[in-house]
């Protein structure tokens, strides 16, 4: 018995020190005292950044404007290349460091700059939309107007990833650059400001709602990081006075933090619902004569429970088959929602000039790249009818002509970048005594291709 109890005690003691090795190891490994910058260098390095004046006032009004070019062309570069040079992480991150340090002086600074930003940003959108030829609303436009879960986690995690860059000694790190790309505050700037100056509320009401979620889940994560990494909060010798700012700046977090926290555990489960309801009817009405040509889904609001409404085409499904499908609600989590299927085969109201519309307009644009393409290949190619014309009529103006070849194409330069379309023309001598006027020939062939850069060989 004694020497079960020893193997007993040496087989726990070994367990007890694999334990406290892998602590160790996992400890060392994930550990945030490497390379640590002091706190108050962390807190003026912020609060550098949180003033907006001089040149940085100017680069976000550069960057509002490249942004917003961006969003007008369409061109996801030129968003990312405006996004790296905007200072607007700045008075965000100082209003969640000044939270989480108790520095009520950084707070107001930090919020009235953020304020200015907000404003000068939007000023400056509204202008160059309204200005602006270019009205239609883009891919990257529509993008910026319509917050998802995606957006609240992207903003949390980027703005942990953000202040512990802040808080190294080396800032030189790609980290920063990163999450300013990730987190996209100007753009849904620069798209509010395309609702106001178009008129539209819904893109700025969308737009402001993306860029307000992102801006305190930034903050939310800066604070989160302060706290963890166990920064002194700022002490005030009047007590009194310390009380007050500390009440004053909890009411400040509740308003700001609480709201947007429930939004996001809202947009959570909006989420949630729309890629169950996805799921259920890409399985559930999977049918080989039968398809789903309108899905509309709406999570339950104002008390009102949730609905799918979908529209079939083809085939009609029976009562007992859609009883069976809404049956099946409950095994995808979608318990209490209501299911509307309209067919087309009965007596349902179907907007079929609506959809011709949709068809004939994605006819139109398809229609319109082809021809463009078209054009394009037209112009760097030169068809055998008019080979044949130039020749018989190269033959008749210059005689001494025995036979030409032509071919067009375009230049390249040697980093691949393409230039002019070019003509070449190699010409064969009738017999070796007679005489071509190269300068005469070239002339012509310009006026009669309608091709300014040509290349004339002839052969001896």
């Amino acid at each position: 018995m004694t020497n079960n109890r020893y193997e007993t005690n040496k087989e726990h003691a070994g367990r007890l020190r694999l334990g406290a090795a892998l602590r160790t190891f996992l400890r060392g490994r994930f550990s945030l005292d490497e390379d640590t910058a002091c706190r108050d260098e962390v807190v003026a390095n912020i609060a550098k950044g949180v003033e907006f004046r001089g040149v940085n006032l100017w680069v976000l009004i550069f960057a509002t404007m490249i942004a917003s070019l961006g969003l007008n062309v369409d061109s996801a570069p030129v968003i990312i290349g405006a996004m790296l040079i905007s200072p607007i992480m700045g008075p965000i991150m100082g209003i969640g460091l000044s939270l989480g340090i108790n520095d009520f002086d950084l707070l107001k600074v930090s919020l009235r700059n953020f304020m200015l930003m907000f404003v000068v940003a939007i000023v400056t959108s509204t202008v160059y939309f309204f200005i602006s030829p270019l009205s239609s609303n883009s891919s990257e436009l529509l993008a910026r107007t319509v917050p998802t879960t995606y957006d609240v986690l992207i903003a949390l995690f980027g703005g942990l990833a953000g202040i512990v860059a802040q808080t190294r000694q080396d800032r030189t790190s790609t980290v920063i650059p990163g999450v300013a790309i990730a987190t996209a505050l100007i753009p849904p700037l620069c798209t509010a400001g395309f609702g106001i100056a178009t008129g539209q509320l819904t893109f700025f009401v969308g737009a402001f709602y993306l860029f307000f979620i992102n801006s305190v889940f930034i903050a939310l994560a800066t604070y989160i990081m302060v706290r963890f990494l166990r920064y002194e909060k700022k002490t005030f010798l009047d007590k009194a006075r310390e009380r007050r700012v500390k009440r004053l700046m909890m009411i400040i977090t509740l308003v700001t933090f609480i709201p947007s926290v429930v939004i996001g555990f809202r947009m959570v489960r909006v989420s949630v619902f729309e890629n169950a309801a996805d799921r259920y009817v890409a399985q559930v009405f999977d049918y080989p004569h039968t398809r789903v040509i309108e899905s509309e889904v709406r999570y339950r609001r104002h008390g009102t429970p949730s609905r799918i409404e979908l529209l079939l085409v083809g085939e009609p499904l029976g009562d007992e088959v859609i009883d069976n499908a809404r049956a099946q609600l409950e095994h995808f989590g979608l318990g209490g929602t209501e299911l509307v299927v309209r067919q087309a085969a009965r007596n349902d109201e179907i907007d079929v000039n609506t959809l011709q519309r949709s068809y004939l307009e994605l006819l139109e644009e398809k229609n319109r790249q082809l021809g463009e393409m078209t054009r394009r290949l037209e112009s760097m190619t030169l068809t055998h009818v008019a080979a044949d014309d130039i020749s018989r009529e190269l033959g008749a103006m210059m005689p001494a002509v025995g036979s030409v070849s032509l071919m067009k194409g375009v230049t390249f330069a040697t980093d691949g970048t393409p230039g002019d379309t070019t003509l070449v023309c190699v010409v064969e001598p009738r017999d070796g005594a007679a005489r071509i006027d190269s300068a005469t020939l070239m002339h012509w062939l310009r006026i009669r291709t309608k091709v300014g850069n040509v290349k004339l060989f002839v052969e001896p």
